[in-house]
């Protein structure tokens, strides 16, 4: 238990959330664009939900609302993502990628998911199962504490 914050953060490091730039696309789609890790969670969940406003991707984020402004200013810029006034409340803007958002999205998932798959490969079925059970139920823990960090 004493290494706990250390084993995480080598984790976090091997993800490469810690990168500056995670993510550097030299797919078709995105002509060399470069993703910062934020960046690529934004495209993430704004894929995952269904027309999200921008304070609802902030607050799962776990991020403050004027520095997401300005991330989703540059995904605008950028092309990945759309920005619409809420149809009842001209106040709230809903967010959706753009086709060229979507297709760096996709892209990203498929890199996760191969690299992710790479990972495992060095594990056996039980020890596999074992890790993602012991993931799920650390984030259900994490869910329920009070502590921090909780979207």
């Amino acid at each position: 238990m004493d290494n706990l914050r250390e084993l995480f953060y080598i984790m976090t490091r091997g993800f490469g959330f810690l990168d500056k730039q995670c993510c550097l696309s030299s797919f078709d789609c995105c002509q060399d664009l470069e993703i910062s890790p934020i960046q690529s969670h934004i495209l993430y969940e704004i894929n995952r939900q269904h027309q999200p406003s921008i304070q609802k991707i902030a607050e799962t984020l776990g991020t403050d609302i004027t520095t997401f402004s300005r991330q989703i200013q540059t995904l605008v810029k950028m092309d990945l993502v759309k920005k619409t006034p809420h149809p009842e409340d001209r106040r709230i803007s809903i967010l959706s990628l753009t086709e060229k958002g979507k297709s760096l999205s996709i892209r990203i998932d498929q890199e996760m998911k191969a690299y992710l798959n790479e990972v495992f490969s060095h594990m056996n079925d039980f020890e596999k199962e074992t890790v993602i059970r012991s993931i799920k139920l650390l984030n259900e823990a994490m869910a329920n504490s009070k502590r921090c960090c909780s979207p």
